[in-house]
């Protein structure tokens, strides 16, 4: 029997049948039928002296499939990270002028506005104070908060010392402490800001957003937009 009527009988046993039709597979793809008529091709021209083993002639046909499994997985991945830079553009675009609780330790005090933000307390406490330090560190204004139960609490701060009179408008420095369970603890703040514009960061960094004199700022470290 010649070779094309084991290949004929091969196909039948399997279910296979020849396609007539034009194949419109790429030339550098590898289907079913490819593999067969590998295998076939392999059988008979091997020296039946030397024949390769199965588990050799069976290797050869996964690296041949594994590579083009990588080729279409590559194209998928290539396709979805285009549609989500898609996405993520189209949702920063909606970001500017929003304004958003970012987990921060600077806040902007505007000109004729207030410094606003939140402290993020784990369970009730007790004597929960909101420091605002100036550029060189020094104590400006304590907010004394007293007793607050577990959850979010806000806190604002429109300038005003204790003197009367008012601090410049500028980046001031913002940290919170309270007592837990017996014991001063630091506690984490979010501080309210407003986005001027963004950016589409490296791989790594993600979207940036860029907030109204306090910098950019991943939107990973954004809690909440409002």
């Amino acid at each position: 029997m010649s070779v094309s009527g084991v290949t004929d009988d091969i196909y039948s046993k399997l279910g296979l049948g020849k396609n007539d039709k034009a194949d419109d597979r790429s030339s550098n793809e590898l289907a079913q039928e490819d593999f067969l008529k590998l295998m076939v091709t392999q059988l008979t021209h091997q020296d039946p002296f030397k024949p390769m083993e199965n588990g050799d002639f069976l290797a050869q046909i996964a690296q041949f499939s594994s590579v083009s499994g990588l080729d279409k997985l590559n194209d998928s991945f290539s396709t979805l990270s285009a549609s989500l830079t898609s996405n993520q553009a189209m949702q920063a675009g909606m970001m500017i002028d929003r304004e958003v609780l970012v987990d921060m330790e600077l806040g902007l005090l505007p000109e004729g506005g207030m410094l606003t933000g939140m402290v993020d307390l784990p369970s009730s406490a007790g004597n929960v104070i909101v420091s605002i330090k100036d550029q060189y560190g020094s104590l400006v204004k304590e907010i004394t908060m007293g007793t607050q139960a577990e959850g979010q609490v806000a806190f604002g701060w429109d300038g005003a010392l204790d003197d009367g009179d008012y601090a410049p408008p500028g980046v001031y420095g913002i940290t919170a402490e309270a007592v837990l369970d017996n014991e001063n603890t630091t506690l984490p703040v979010l501080v309210q800001a407003r986005v001027e514009s963004v950016s589409m960061g490296s791989a790594q960094q993600g979207l940036m957003l860029n907030l109204d004199g306090l910098g950019s700022v991943a939107f990973s470290n954004v809690s909440e937009i409002r």
